[in-house]
């Protein structure tokens, strides 16, 4: 008996869930309780650096697909990475932030190495568990529970946070964890086997990716697309805090209604695309990085109210979720026969890395000259994207 389309994609669901939940708790919440804690922004800039299993997980991919000969295996994978997962948030929870900051950035990373891990084993999960015809709804998956994920990360939590602290926050994060791997754990694998591959990928591979004649272009593109929004996005709630917002209503500003905005553009960015084409979506993304920019450098003149913050949030996180979109879009047309993941991971990693340079230092910068001249240099970063974006754009490498 085949198992049912709804149940593979509600066990998808879950797993992304799982993994993005906690994630966007420890990478955008413990800014702001960080800044609370009257740390410096150079410090909040560098909790950024969590981030890095996510951007070097390559470097074990082969580990995993190596030792998961088939569907129940990469199961077993996800279960233990999880666990693991589970207990060190668990472990975290009885940390003080102020005297075991170097401690929880410890585990915080080891956290995100088994989430990275747990990711590894959940992509080749799901290219064996779904159809042909099934993927493009269990793809949309990965993205309904990254933005689900960021909305309860990052507002939701943010919230109860507020009402009820660490420990009773971090301990229920854990237990969530756990109760995500149900679906999993009562999943049937036996109808399912994975397929032998044709050819070994090789660090080669890899190396001839950047030596396709017409490479350069789209490897600037990719490195600079974000980088007029991404340090805005970094500091935003710090800066909140300082505007003097509390934890609630920062949760409920950035976080919650934030979210959604970037949730329902990225949604929108398909027909925006499919009604003008890759090219002008691209110039549109770029264009609405400026005026956020320019929104910015408006508001940091002054002391902003909610009326007026409120429109910008939406606006930027609406172009974040848009800019999303498009960059997955257009790194699929750069990939090799063969060595479509390959190509695609090294691409949306490209994108990861720069994008974790650019927040790392956002912190730094707007401790030295103050948030009214990061977003000064953020506008300056959009206004380049757009004059560059279309020259830097093609829709396909000379040799493909």
């Amino acid at each position: 008996m085949q198992t049912k389309p709804i149940t593979k994609y509600t066990t998808l669901l879950s797993l992304y869930l799982a993994q993005s939940i906690p994630m966007s708790f420890f990478s955008t919440v413990m800014p702001v309780i960080m800044r609370t804690e009257n740390f410096s922004l150079t410090s909040i800039g560098l909790i950024q650096l969590i981030k890095l299993p996510w951007i070097i997980k390559f470097l074990w991919a082969p580990l995993v697909d190596k030792t998961a000969t088939d569907l129940k295996q990469y199961k077993n994978w996800i279960l233990f990475s999880e666990l693991f997962y589970a207990l060190v948030i668990f472990s975290i929870a009885f940390l003080n932030i102020e005297t075991h900051f170097t401690t929880i950035i410890v585990f915080m990373l080891i956290a995100f190495t088994a989430s990275a891990t747990q990711d590894i084993a959940t992509d080749a999960f799901a290219i064996l568990i779904l159809k042909e015809k099934e993927r493009g709804f269990g793809n949309s998956m990965q993205s309904a529970g990254t933005f689900l994920g960021t909305l309860t990360g990052s507002g939701v939590l943010l919230i109860i946070y507020h009402y009820f602290g660490w420990s009773f926050l971090l301990g229920g994060l854990a237990l969530f964890v756990l109760l995500a791997l149900i679906p999993l754990y009562f999943y049937k694998t036996k109808e399912h086997s994975k397929p032998k591959a044709a050819k070994v990928i090789t660090m080669k591979d890899i190396y001839f990716f950047f030596t396709q004649e017409g490479i350069g272009k789209r490897l600037i593109l990719l490195v600079f697309f974000y980088s007029g929004i991404i340090g805005i996005l970094t500091m935003i709630k710090p800066w909140l805090v300082d505007l003097g917002f509390n934890i609630k209503e920062i949760g409920l500003i950035s976080g919650i209604y934030g979210a959604a905005a970037g949730a329902l553009m990225a949604f929108a960015a398909g027909f925006i695309i499919k009604s003008i084409g890759k090219k002008n979506a691209l110039r549109l993304v770029a264009f609405l990085g400026v005026v956020s920019g320019i929104y910015f450098v408006w508001l940091s003149s002054f002391v902003p109210n909610l009326t007026q913050l409120l429109p910008a949030i939406l606006l930027l996180w609406g172009t974040y979720g848009m800019a999303s979109v498009i960059i997955y879009t257009i790194s699929m047309d750069i990939v090799r026969d063969g060595r479509e993941g390959t190509d695609f991971t090294i691409q949306i990693a490209i994108t990861h890395l720069s994008s974790l340079l650019i927040a790392v230092g956002s912190g730094k910068v707007a401790q030295s000259i103050g948030y009214s001249g990061l977003f000064k240099i953020e506008l300056l970063m959009a206004i380049l994207v757009l004059i560059f974006a279309s020259f830097l754009y093609k829709p396909s490498l000379k040799n493909q």
